[in-house]
């Protein structure tokens, strides 16, 4: 059951994505890609972590945060790392919709936008903290001289 539902969740992910960095940019596929995918995966998340917490599918420890080794518990069972996944790929959606709006906003849309979002983008989407901090740190280049890049919108 796992394995499909880790399946599944990577499949609905993988299309979210393609549809983010291929698509046309209109505000109801932003909605769409919002309300869709990542509603669901952090639907999925928030029953999955649920089950978890309240002992109904057992790890083979404890949910036990605090420490390494605890944490290691966890991502030792299939239905810890499945969760733990779905947490990666919900949050890594939410910021790569955060960051196309955000770019878009401040003018970097259209053909030479989509080229510069799409390997920020892919970043965020591989990995997802490092697609982020390489996001920001082209913002700042490509917007400089503009205060209004310096506050996330």
């Amino acid at each position: 059951m796992w394995e499909q539902i880790f399946g599944a969740a990577n499949l609905l992910a993988m299309l979210a994505w393609a549809v983010l960095i291929l698509a046309p940019r209109r505000e109801i596929v932003m909605r769409a890609l919002f309300f869709g995918p990542v509603l669901i995966l952090a639907l999925g998340y928030a029953t999955g972590l649920t089950l978890v917490l309240t002992g109904a599918v057992p790890t083979g420890g404890g949910a036990d945060f605090s420490t390494i080794e605890g944490v290691r518990s966890i991502f030792a069972s299939d239905p810890g790392v499945t969760i733990g996944w779905v947490h990666y790929l919900t949050f890594d959606l939410f910021v790569g919709l955060w960051i196309a709006r955000n770019t878009d906003a401040h003018g970097l849309d259209g053909l030479k936008g989509r080229l510069i979002q799409a390997p920020i983008l892919f970043f965020t989407f591989a990995a997802g903290p490092f697609g982020l901090a390489l996001y920001l740190g082209l913002r700042g280049f490509f917007l400089r001289g503009r205060s209004d890049h310096l506050i996330p919108a």
